[in-house]
């Protein structure tokens, strides 16, 4: 699992975390998550990955435990 697909960019979504190569941003994962979507669910309608899923969990884990998240520089 790969926390590198969160990355953050200012001229996407106004900067909010996103799934690489997506505009698929954490809060829209964890959202369809929260709805009771199933990861397959989730794979099938967003063409996502189980690993982009669970790269937004990584990531939210470790906001949770105080682990600097920096914005990628341009």
């Amino acid at each position: 699992m790969n926390m590198k697909r969160i990355v953050i960019d200012g001229r996407i979504r106004h900067g909010k975390p996103i799934i690489e190569g997506t505009r698929i941003s954490v809060e829209d994962v964890l959202e369809m998550l929260e709805s009771g979507m199933s990861y397959e669910e989730i794979e099938e309608e967003y063409g996502l990955t189980k690993e982009d899923i669970l790269a937004v969990i990584k990531y939210v884990a470790s906001l949770l435990r105080g682990e600097e998240v920096h914005e990628l520089s341009n």
